[in-house]
């Protein structure tokens, strides 16, 4: 059994933005806040972050931001998924170089790789780097699925170290659980974290974290000191609150719940905009029963 990277809650962190600009003063106080809260590891530039509307001398600025602010408290993670697998790798050498402790790197998008296409692709990157990297599978946003067997395969080679699961699937997450035993498997779906736990999961990379850091460190580490129940409890009480989350396409409405919050301006970068009215009041009836405004 390889160690994790984490074991708890990370928080899939949000990129803010003002007035067009990456909001790098807003990014360090939403660090900082996190860490304060008891959030496990600080995940930067993953899908919640915008990635893709984000410039190389932006990357560049957030991760050394980001670095510096997390100052080894907590694993710093950073995103460095691209559908072309020379990127992909300039961007995990430029995590590592930064000071990432470990890399987040989604399927390849789009292309719809090939069983042989995603292991080459993955053991391309991992071979240039010596910092340890999180696969992270979700086919409703990527296209492609990475299957259990695939997984599997893939975490045979000592960098690619664990997998974050959002595929949905129950049946999928039981038979990786079961191929992986013993890797470090996170949950990509906030409303399933338990369920994965369940399995043998070591936690969650979260989006609800964003504006729930306690609530989701409290779920995954009360499982895994054995408090069962709370965790349970837990994972039943945040349902109304993550479907809120997760009533448009994320990161929208976490940005506007930390809008609300007067965290972060409710600024987003095209194709993304800001929610609209109907799905704001939800979210708005959700977060003030956990008396988050």
């Amino acid at each position: 059994m390889r160690s994790a990277l984490f074991y708890g809650s990370g928080v899939a962190l949000v990129t803010p933005f003002s007035e067009g600009r990456v909001d790098l003063r807003s990014f360090e106080t939403l660090i900082d806040w996190q860490i304060d809260s008891m959030t496990d590891a600080i995940i930067v530039l993953g899908t919640t972050g915008e990635p893709s509307t984000i410039s190389p001398t932006e990357r560049a600025e957030m991760i050394e931001c980001a670095a510096s602010t997390v100052a080894g408290r907590v694993p710093l993670i950073v995103g460095a998924g691209s559908n072309s697998t020379a990127t992909a790798i300039l961007y995990a050498q430029q995590g590592q170089s930064l000071g990432a402790d470990g890399l987040l790197i989604v399927t390849p998008y789009y292309n719809k790789a090939s069983r042989r296409g995603l292991i080459e692709h993955f053991y391309a990157i991992a071979d240039q780097v010596e910092i340890p990297i999180i696969v992270y599978n979700v086919p409703s946003r990527t296209g492609v699925n990475l299957e259990p067997p695939v997984a599997a395969e893939l975490l045979k080679h000592p960098m690619l170290r664990g997998v974050k699961e959002a595929s949905g699937d129950i049946k999928q997450m039981t038979e990786l659980c079961a191929l992986c035993s013993g890797a470090a498997l996170y949950s990509g779906n906030d409303d399933q974290t338990y369920a994965l736990m369940t399995l043998g999961a070591r936690g969650v990379i979260s989006v609800a974290a964003n504006i729930l850091p306690g609530t989701m460190h409290d779920m995954a580490a009360s499982y895994l000191r054995g408090d069962i129940e709370m965790s349970r409890e837990l994972q039943f009480a945040t349902l109304e609150i993550i479907r809120a989350l997760f009533s448009e396409v994320s990161p929208i409405p976490v940005k506007a719940a930390l809008w609300m919050m007067g965290k972060i301006q409710n600024e987003f970068r095209l194709p993304l905009a800001p929610l609209d009215e109907a799905r704001t009041e939800r979210l708005r009836a959700a977060m003030e029963r956990w008396n988050l405004q």
